[in-house]
């Protein structure tokens, strides 16, 4: 009988330690991403819909144009405003760490395989093609009330299958790996 019970508590423990990680993997917010040279470069709105980690262009830093178009983007992408994107597309959760999906570089028209993270307050987000990747750190901004965050609807959001290829460089969502 003490077995059985001691089985149940292990069992029980081991359950809770992974809804636990699920919890402390909540990255939805405003975030702030930053170039290679650490200049804010965006803020991103990032959600959960249907068990899914998405994450859509909300605003753009030190840009001569208010709202820039995608010129190398591909196919539906092509020509279309850069606020409103998406750039997060369809993360799951997995053992804490948002993967199997795709991260979109809207400066170089690119979809790389993707995978993001928590560290604190900070967003840790890869893009991956075949070995290679690069990471960027996006800094959480503090939590505002709905009616300081406005209604954030994407002004665009194409099938994701028409943004490309993929690519080695991403310049805008992924920062290179610390050496």
């Amino acid at each position: 009988m003490r077995f059985l019970l001691s089985i149940m508590i292990v069992i029980t423990f081991l359950m809770s330690t992974d809804l636990w990680a699920e919890v402390r993997a909540n990255p939805t917010g405003l975030w702030q991403t930053f170039d290679e040279a650490g200049r804010l470069q965006s803020t991103v709105s990032v959600e959960i819909k249907d068990e899914k980690l998405f994450g859509y262009v909300r605003s753009l830093h030190q840009q001569p144009e208010e709202n820039p178009v995608c010129e190398a983007c591909e196919g539906a992408w092509r020509g279309k405003p850069v606020i409103g994107m998406e750039v997060i597309n369809g993360l799951t959760l997995k053992k804490g760490v948002w993967q199997k999906g795709t991260i979109f570089d809207p400066e170089s028209g690119k979809s790389y395989r993707g995978s993001v993270w928590l560290e604190g307050e900070t967003l840790s987000v890869r893009g991956h093609v075949g070995f290679f990747y690069q990471t960027r750190s996006w800094q959480r901004l503090p939590k505002q009330s709905a009616s300081e965050q406005g209604a954030m609807a994407p002004q665009f959001m194409p099938d994701t299958h028409a943004a490309g290829s993929s690519g080695s460089n991403q310049k805008i969502m992924i920062q290179k790996e610390n050496q």
